[in-house]
């Protein structure tokens, strides 16, 4: 009989050890003593948790919104541009700037205005002459920007002589995105650096 207590005994002291050791959290494996689970991608931290936050997560460029949300004409934008923005080295002169859809060198039907403002501007001040600068917004490479600028001046310099401006008036440079009239990462400053300003030369 003595003999069975001390087996029961041991078996029942065995069974004790054997059920805390299982429930022994093991370290390494995403747990530590007293921290909790470590978070994985996609876990949400519960209230109160002072993990700090996921850096690693990609933050996306603002797309640009429709084009219908652009100034409906350079005359009216010249007066709407927010007041502080740009490179403060453009003065308002009697020449109002063309703006352009993005990645597209062709006058929009809502330019023509201006330009054929300029283009009797121009008529009626037979001795000016002019550098078409073309601009371009940040977006793309210095390369494409170049180019892209570069047609916005030449297409800008054809619709004025297309209106009777003797080409030898008219001279054309590009800067790309190199000379923002708006600083900004979003289309609130883009909108306004896809343009063709106009500097008068001579007079």
């Amino acid at each position: 009989m003595k003999r069975y207590l001390i087996c029961a005994a041991t078996l029942v002291l065995g069974m004790a050890l054997m059920t805390s050791c299982a429930k022994k959290p093991e370290l390494g494996q995403g747990e530590a003593a007293g921290l909790g689970p470590t978070p994985t991608a996609g876990t949400v931290a519960p209230s109160g948790s002072t993990a700090p936050p996921r850096t690693d997560t990609a933050i996306s460029r603002p797309t640009a919104p429709s084009e219908s949300r652009l100034p409906q004409s350079a005359g009216a934008g010249a007066a709407a541009r927010p007041a502080g923005g740009g490179n403060g080295n453009q003065a308002a002169g009697p020449l109002q700037d063309v703006f352009f859809d993005f990645d597209k060198d062709a006058i929009r039907e809502d330019q023509r205005g201006a330009l054929d403002a300029n283009v009797g501007w121009l008529k009626s001040q037979p001795a000016a002459k002019i550098t078409v600068e073309g601009h371009a917004d940040e977006r793309g490479t210095n390369e494409y920007n170049l180019a892209l600028g570069d047609r916005r001046a030449k297409t800008t310099r054809d619709y004025l002589v297309s209106k009777g401006i003797e080409a030898v008036r008219v001279t054309t440079v590009s800067y790309g995105e190199e000379r923002p009239f708006v600083l900004g990462h979003d289309e609130s400053a883009w909108r306004w650096n896809r343009r063709s300003h106009f500097a008068i030369t001579a007079q």
